[in-house]
């Protein structure tokens, strides 16, 4: 292939595939992901117990395109703790928001619509607002020719040339039919969509970050899922590499059966992942339900360890308002008694009228997969 000539996408579905030698993998896949969704399902409010897991799949999506934030300094900055280093950092924090705003909006629109190109264009609308690549016509599909390289590399020497913006229309209205098709297994199909979505590169910024985020959205829409919380930007992160020359190998040698080998393998990995995080994150509520009841002995201690649970770093204010705790003076017994038991750490002392920030710490660290906190 001439890297530079726009490349001219494949016709979906890819035909030639060695269905025998994926049938195991898709039945490995599957049965991971129902083993997912069954935990899941067994969340009493999986939105608010796996909510800093949803912030960490924002930071690394992220992260593959070039941010450098922390879960961390993303919880202080939602805290209203400003730990930024640089300017940079607070540009990748704004970013790293507008993506949770992103797949937030979108889990409301699908429980009454379908994912279709008019669908993206407003996800790109809220991803690039007000950040790096906001001149970059967002949520709109690019009318220009965009190639992919190491920053101020020339079309020449691009490690990727995307289709030309003449027949882009018409191959992103054939991704749409393709991806709302019913009859094919729908982690073959999500495998092809996700890869397909990245050679045509409708945007010229954030296909990376809409790719993925195609991901747990398209497994809703399915309804191999009950919420949209399967996140695989950690796996993809710790691949990047192979993640990348998955996909060039799609175009560089028509190899889509490595590349749907590859992704299963990733789902299968990443559900193990997700599950061992689930698991040690619904763990350590009940564990804390038990310790906040009997340090506290309030009837607020279950609404202030969810509370911690939707923001593990969490200033007074927002403690009072998600706890739902009718007074300042309750509330701040409350955090007391459980700073001085251990159970919180206190980050930063409130000061006229800036407020005090405390930090959950264990579950920072569950939802990072090490020890940062």
């Amino acid at each position: 292939m001439n890297d530079r000539l726009p490349f001219i996408p494949h016709e979906l579905p890819p035909d030639d595939l060695n269905w025998q030698a994926l049938v195991p993998l898709i039945g490995k896949a599957n049965a991971a992901i129902a083993r997912y969704d069954g935990l899941l399902q067994s969340l009493m409010n999986p939105a608010v117990l796996l909510s800093p897991i949803t912030t960490n799949e924002a930071v690394l999506s992220s992260r593959i395109e070039g941010t450098q934030a922390s879960l961390g300094e993303v919880l202080e900055h939602d805290a209203g703790l400003d730990t930024a280093k640089s300017p940079a950092i607070s540009e990748d924090i704004r970013e790293i928001s507008n993506y949770r705003k992103a797949l937030g909006m979108a889990e409301e629109a699908l429980r009454d619509r379908q994912i279709s190109l008019n669908f993206i264009k407003s996800l790109h609308a809220i991803l690039m607002d007000s950040v790096r690549g906001q001149n970059k016509e967002p949520g709109q599909f690019r009318k220009t020719q965009n190639w992919i390289g190491r920053k101020g590399t020339p079309i020449e020497n691009a490690r990727f040339v995307p289709p030309s913006p003449l027949i882009l229309q018409e191959h992103l209205e054939k991704w749409e039919h393709f991806l709302l098709q019913d009859g094919h297994d729908p982690l073959v199909q999500l495998s092809i969509v996700h890869a397909q979505f990245e050679i045509l590169h409708p945007f010229m910024d954030g296909n990376g970050r809409i790719g993925r985020l195609l991901i747990p959205l398209f497994l809703y829409s399915r309804k191999c899922l009950n919420s949209p919380m399967f996140y695989m930007s950690e796996y993809l992160e710790a691949h990047r590499q192979e993640y990348y020359d998955s996909l060039l190998a799609i175009t560089a040698e028509n190899d889509w059966q490595g590349w749907i080998e590859y992704f299963l393998g990733a789902v299968v990995a990443q559900s193990d992942t997700n599950i061992r995080k689930a698991r040690a994150i619904l763990g350590l509520y009940e564990d804390l339900k038990e310790q906040f009841i009997k340090t506290t002995r309030s009837q607020h201690a279950i609404p202030a360890l969810d509370a911690f649970f939707k923001k593990p770093v969490i200033n007074t204010v927002d403690f009072i308002q998600l706890s739902h705790i009718p007074n300042k003076v309750t509330a701040g017994a409350l955090l007391r008694k459980l700073s001085e038991a251990d159970l919180v750490r206190i980050l930063k002392k409130g000061r006229g009228r800036s407020p005090a920030i405390y930090v959950l710490p264990e579950l920072v660290n569950i939802a990072e997969g090490k020890e940062v906190v």
